[in-house]
């Protein structure tokens, strides 16, 4: 089992950039799968980016270019990196961490992006 907890979210105007990170309360480093979603209000939750036990990475469109995931296995945490953040950007966003089978969430922390 894995507990994700994430912090980093907040008010920010567009263009701006915020860091995220989810901590893990186990090695990370052999769960299959850790990823970033997000869900805006009324919207479905979405993929943000994916990155695999062995370092490869996914990105949703929209956010390629701008967003960055990254992963620290001293610290069990990864980061999600945001710069150019936009409006549309605002959502809660979601740690997920996929072992085999199961899947875990995080609480979510709130992203807001002014206009």
């Amino acid at each position: 089992q894995v507990q994700l907890v994430e912090s980093g979210g907040g008010l920010v105007q567009a263009g701006g950039s915020l860091r995220l990170s989810c901590a893990a309360s186990r090695s990370i480093f052999s769960i299959n799968v850790m990823g970033w979603y997000r869900q805006a209000p009324g919207k479905q939750r979405e993929l943000v980016t994916t990155i695999t036990s062995g370092g490869s990475t996914n990105y949703a469109d929209s956010v390629k270019g701008r967003f960055t995931i990254s992963r620290d296995h001293t610290k069990n945490t990864v980061y999600l990196q945001m710069n150019s953040l936009k409006p549309e950007d605002t959502a809660v966003y979601y740690c997920n961490a996929a072992t085999g089978v199961l899947q875990y969430w995080g609480q979510g922390t709130q992203v807001t992006v002014s206009s």
